[in-house]
């Protein structure tokens, strides 16, 4: 191998490495409100068996939200439109109770409190931190969501879970 093939190949693992996180590495999520207030963080970490999600978040309603990661790596307020819909690369249908299976994002719902608290940990083998189909660092990125409702696990395609609260574009830590 030449000198010049070696240095194309360093070349491409620099940027590869720039926009994908490496098996074991982290990537995390700036949750934001409407307003653009930061609300909480997300932290994604690739194992062996899957990608584990956690979020801690403060001043949403109490009750419970659905979470889900959606398709594109845009937050802009105030009805974060802008992330597409969920995360879906199989082309399969919504909700965790689905018989056809469940979109790639789709997450447990988060339980916040009286006081506006929440904390999530979930695991998925559905998304991946690394190159693939379901990576969630493909070209246009992806964003996690929690909306202002509860996610009824099977209403296509949404889960019937209401208006995005919050916003936080998914990138490599």
């Amino acid at each position: 191998m030449t000198v010049k093939n070696l240095l194309m190949i360093f070349g491409l693992g620099l940027i590869v490495g720039c926009s994908m996180a490496a098996p074991g590495s982290h990537a995390t999520a700036d949750l934001k409100d409407k307003d653009g207030k930061t609300v909480g963080k997300a932290v994604l970490r690739d194992t062996a068996d899957g990608v584990l999600v956690r979020l801690e978040v403060k001043g949403l309603t109490p009750g419970l939200h659905a979470v889900h990661v959606h398709a594109v790596g845009k937050c802009e307020g105030p009805a974060f439109t802008t992330a597409g819909g969920h995360f879906n690369p199989l082309q399969r249908k919504h909700g965790l109770r689905s018989p056809d299976g469940a979109h790639a994002g789709d997450l447990p719902n988060m339980l916040v409190t009286k006081d506006g608290s929440g904390r999530f940990e979930s695991k998925t083998d559905a998304i991946t931190l690394h190159a693939g189909p379901a990576s969630v660092f493909d070209s246009d990125g992806s964003a996690l969501v929690i909306h202002v409702g509860v996610d009824d696990y099977i209403t296509d395609p949404t889960g019937n879970a209401g208006d995005r609260a919050v916003c936080g574009l998914i990138v490599v830590d």
